[in-house]
Formats: C-alpha cells, sequence, structure tokens
C-alpha cells in the first residue's frame, strides 16, 4: 500500500506506516494546487493532510486513491461530496487533539478575565498599571456555557469544574442522562435553548463542527441574548462565528473574546494576517493552533496508523465521515503501476 503524506507529520507516524509495510511518500510543502499533480505523480492508495486542502481537482486526477485520512478532528478542508462521488473514503481522527483544544479554551477564558496579553503589552512598553489590571471577575463561581459536548467540550468541562465554574451545555452530542454523569447542566439542542442558555452564562465557549447548519451559529441574535461584559471563547472554526456581529458586541456590550479561528483565515503557507477584529480592545487571539502541541499529534498520527491498519487488513474505513462507499478492495505494487 502506498501512502502520500501532503501535510506536516510526526516522525513517529511516518515510522509506524512503514512498520505496516507502506511505501511512504512525504511532501509535506504541498499546496491545495499541487496535490492533483502530486496524486498522478505518485498514485497513492491513501493521503494524509493536516490543513491543506483536499479539493474536487484532487478527485478528478485519476488516481487510484481510496481513502483520504484528515489527520485531526475537524474535516471543512476535504471535500467531501466530490470524495464520495469518486468513491473515496474520508476519514478523521476525532478526539486526538481534545485535551490540547480544551487546553488552549482554558487558557483563552485566563486571557479574557485577566487580560494578560494587555499586561504583558504595558510592561513591555515600561509600564506599571497594577491599578488597572487588578480588576478581574475571576473564574470560580462563573457560570460557563458549552456549545457543543464532543471530545474538546467534555475535556473543557472537566478543566473548567477544576477551576470551580459552573458548566452548563448545549449539544446534541448527549443525553440527560450523560449530562448528570460529566457535571453539566444540559438545555437542549434548538435555537430557543442555546439563547436561553447564553443569557445565563458569564462565558460560552464553541466547540461544534463547522456545517450548513452551524454557519453563523453565533450571529446578531446570539450576541443580543449575551451578558454585557461575558466571555467568547472559539476554537472550533471562524464561520461559526459572525464576525461583524461579534465585532459590534464588543463595541457595545463588551463582550471580551479568545479566538483561535477566524474567518478567511491565511493558508497555512501565507504569513500575512489582517482581520480588524484583533485589533478591537478586548479581542485575544492565537494562530489556529489549538490542537498543535507535541502530545496531540502524536496522538494523531498513532490514529492515522492505525485506521490504515484495519484498512489494510480488513478494507474497513473506520472514523468514515463521508458515506455511500461501495467495500473497497487493496491493491497490490503490481497492480498500481498497471492500473
Amino acid at each position: 500500500m502506498k501512502v502520500l503524506i501532503a501535510d506536516k507529520f510526526e516522525r513517529q507516524g511516518i515510522e509506524g506506516l512503514e512498520a505496516l509495510g507502506c511505501e511512504v511518500v512525504s511532501e509535506p510543502a504541498l499546496t491545495a494546487e499541487e496535490i492533483p499533480g502530486a496524486l498522478r505523480r505518485h498514485r497513492p492508495d491513501v493521503l494524509v493532510v493536516r490543513s491543506t486542502k483536499v479539493t474536487a481537482p484532487s478527485f478528478e486526477a485519476g488516481s487510484p486513491l481510496r481513502l483520504v485520512i484528515r489527520a485531526g478532528s475537524g474535516f471543512d478542508n476535504i471535500d467531501c461530496d466530490a470524495a464520495s462521488a469518486h468513491d473515496v473514503a474520508v476519514c478523521n481522527c476525532p478526539g486526538m487533539n481534545a485535551v490540547a483544544v480544551a487546553e488552549l479554551a482554558m487558557g483563552l477564558l485566563l486571557c479574557c478575565d485577566r487580560r494578560l496579553p494587555d499586561q504583558t503589552a504595558e510592561l513591555r512598553a515600561g509600564r506599571w498599571n497594577k491599578k488597572d489590571f487588578a480588576k478581574a471577575r475571576g473564574l470560580k463561581g462563573s457560570t460557563l456555557g458549552v456549545v457543543g459536548v464532543g471530545n474538546i467540550g467534555t475535556e473543557l468541562v472537566k478543566r473548567a469544574t477544576a477551576f470551580g465554574m459552573i458548566c452548563h451545555a448545549w449539544t446534541r452530542d448527549i443525553t440527560p442522562e450523560r449530562a448528570k454523569t460529566i457535571g453539566v447542566e444540559w438545555w437542549g439542542s434548538g435555537r430557543s435553548e442555546l439563547l436561553t442558555m447564553v443569557s445565563r452564562c458569564d462565558a460560552v465557549s464553541v466547540h461544534v463542527a463547522l456545517t450548513e447548519e452551524t454557519r453563523g451559529l453565533c450571529d446578531a441574535e446570539f450576541f443580543a441574548f449575551m451578558k454585557p461584559g461575558a466571555y467568547l471563547i472559539n476554537t472550533s472554526r471562524g464561520d461559526v462565528v459572525d464576525e461583524a456581529a461579534l465585532a459590534e458586541a464588543v463595541k457595545t456590550k463588551g463582550i471580551r473574546c479568545g479566538l483561535d479561528v477566524w474567518g478567511g483565515q491565511p493558508s497555512p503557507t501565507d504569513t500575512a494576517f489582517a482581520n480588524g477584529l484583533i485589533k478591537l480592545p478586548g479581542v485575544y487571539g492565537t494562530h489556529h493552533c489549538g490542537a498543535s502541541t507535541d502530545q496531540a499529534q502524536l496522538a494523531v498520527a498513532e490514529d492515522v496508523v492505525r485506521i490504515v491498519r484495519v484498512y489494510r487488513d480488513t478494507g474497513r474505513f473506520e472514523n468514515r465521515v463521508n458515506g455511500g462507499l461501495p467495500r473497497p478492495t487493496v491493491r497490490s505494487a503490481a497492480e498500481r503501476v498497471t492500473s
């Protein structure tokens, strides 16, 4: 079996794939536009990506590709409809980076509450301003609304609870019984329940996948229901939030926010960033690096190896996120050359 890795990937993962007997080609600098040519050139069975986009032309490249693995949780960088149309499975690695993203969400909550970046900037500028920065609510006893309680949301609840926060949840991923076991008050999964929960929270952290249903979930109406001075954390996808509505809420309601993701954010190879939100007081940001810890990337790499092993041994697509595919066959090296 031949595997093309078109993104940064842990060395341990490459070694694990080689130990399975795979022929591994690693081209981490490939762009979305270059992937179709690489697929024609290398003719792999499996493609592994992290943030690099896999667009429709990749599936039209005439490659014998059977499986695309997103080395991470979200898979909106892959055209799943085009994959299904060409009988290519798309699989992801859910939960492997959950702890890392939850850790960053807690860090952004602390930034909102204690204004850590602002304090650092003042000190670097040679200014001592304890009078201003000695004012903070503190997280203990405050109410956190978690929008989406999958793997990441569950890990955040654990950490927020350890900080003494009271956790509420809006999600389709759990039952009322499950909510009790993880220590959250479950508000349901409808729009009205979401708005009611938000109105009672001192902070809200968003952990939903980007779909047509969740695009713009946090809109002007959502922010109208938030408490003045509340905190919003988004480590999911930028387009879940209406950024114009958020900017207005920051200006008129004193909403503070911590954002790891941005609408129209740069590609992994870009270095310029232009988003007016980050210039507003009370807005703190990171570089979509929630999953970027050594611990998380090693866990993801191990899961990629597991998915490839299961496919090799059984022809089954583990964690498949697109449907309607026939059972595949795994081709020999000779068959790859002649097909």
